[in-house]
């Protein structure tokens, strides 16, 4: 049979199950995240602790979606397990003519951002974070719904293959802890009897202030947290600067955030930093080459007992004001084995580098397949209707 193009008012109907709020009842709450990324489970509050009067109880195989967060793809079908789980009134609901439309199939439709877009158009609010989709937006979107066997054989095919990936991404994950567990008790075995030495005597501060030029623009450099390297952020113009300033960075530079260390923000500069500039915020070690090298020092300081010595040595009172001071960073002891030891360590976490790298670009291609199948299911379907 073919398909037809129908608004998805003909299979949808707007459910409203309101429950007054009693004070001393409990109430599970569902939400919905955004990106398609499926409903999110709230532990039970109790009624006293809710300010609305009213909440709206939501059952297996509805439509939910937020008001607020449609354009983002803020839409889900509620699972089994969350059947009788409840909503403010941000949350429509909607039911599914079990006659005419599988909710699965909605569910894969409504994982495409072509679809949330087209949803949201003409959405009413001030700035993209405040407009508001209404049920009607989305009941008179049209869709190409094909027969009911037609829709179970492409929920089946799009739930065989997202298993499939979903496969390949724990195998991915597990083979990066065993990566980085095998790394460990190397960097264990590199260390055993080396001595501690402090920051100051292996890799040094080093501070190269630039003279601003009003005419001239500075490529600036910024580190990531949790030890995910350095970013290139937009070029700084010198007549834009008043009282910062810049320090030069090389290649080969341990790259401290002095705000942001106590969470991992520190890297060694790549060839591509080379030359970039950081703010008074950044802090540069340069390792001594007969005593350290840059990786072997990352790494230690990215370790729990590593990093620690950072976050001892970050004061504050809040984790948004600890700051790495110059004089605390370079009295951070480091285990330092001979200069060949650190050698050979180097080479095996480059090695994991080179088998990482492989793997994030496997794990980009199977990321790809999904988004792909949708394009081509719902998409092209469309278009040849």
């Amino acid at each position: 049979m073919a398909a037809s193009t129908i608004p998805l008012s003909e299979i949808l109907e707007l459910a409203i199950n309101p429950c007054p709020v009693e004070p001393d009842a409990a109430y599970p709450i569902l939400g919905v995240y955004g990106f398609a990324r499926g409903p999110i489970a709230r532990p039970p509050v109790r009624g006293s602790e809710i300010s609305a009067t009213t909440l709206y109880k939501v059952k297996k195989g509805q439509l939910v979606y937020s008001r607020l967060k449609a354009f983002e793809g803020a839409y889900t079908v509620v699972p089994p397990e969350l059947d009788g789980y409840f909503t403010s009134n941000e949350f429509p609901a909607f039911d599914v003519d079990p006659d005419r439309a599988d909710h699965r199939y909605l569910q894969w439709l409504f994982r495409q951002p072509s679809v949330w877009r087209a949803i949201a158009v003409g959405s009413k609010g001030i700035g993209a974070r405040r407009e508001r989709v209404h049920p009607d937006q989305v009941l008179s979107y049209q869709i190409d719904l094909p027969a009911l066997d037609e829709q179970r054989r492409i929920v089946k095919k799009l739930d065989r293959v997202a298993s499939l990936v979903e496969d390949r991404r724990r195998a991915i994950e597990a083979t990066e802890h065993e990566t980085q567990a095998l790394l460990l008790k190397a960097f264990q075995r590199a260390i055993d009897g080396a001595p501690l030495r402090p920051m100051a005597e292996i890799a040094p501060l080093v501070r190269r202030p630039i003279e601003i030029n009003p005419d001239a623009s500075y490529p600036e450099l910024g580190v990531r947290s949790f030890g995910r390297g350095t970013f290139h952020k937009p070029d700084l113009l010198g007549a834009e600067l008043s009282w910062q300033k810049l320090f030069l960075v090389q290649q080969g530079d341990l790259v401290f955030s002095n705000i942001k260390a106590w969470e991992g923000a520190f890297a060694v500069a790549s060839p591509e930093d080379h030359g970039r500039v950081g703010s008074h915020r950044y802090l540069t070690c340069v390792p001594i080459i007969e005593l350290a090298t840059a990786e072997f020092i990352w790494f230690y300081l990215q370790t729990s007992e590593g990093l620690g010595k950072v976050q001892s040595a970050s004061r504050g009172s809040a984790d948004r004001n600890r700051t790495l001071g110059q004089g605390a960073l370079e009295a951070i002891t480091v285990p330092t084995p001979t200069i060949r030891r650190q050698h050979w360590f180097d080479r095996l976490q480059a090695k994991a580098r080179e088998a990482r790298a492989i793997r994030a670009s496997t794990a980009k291609d199977v990321e790809t397949l999904i988004p792909a199948m949708l394009h081509e299911i719902f998409e092209v379907r469309t278009k040849a209707a």
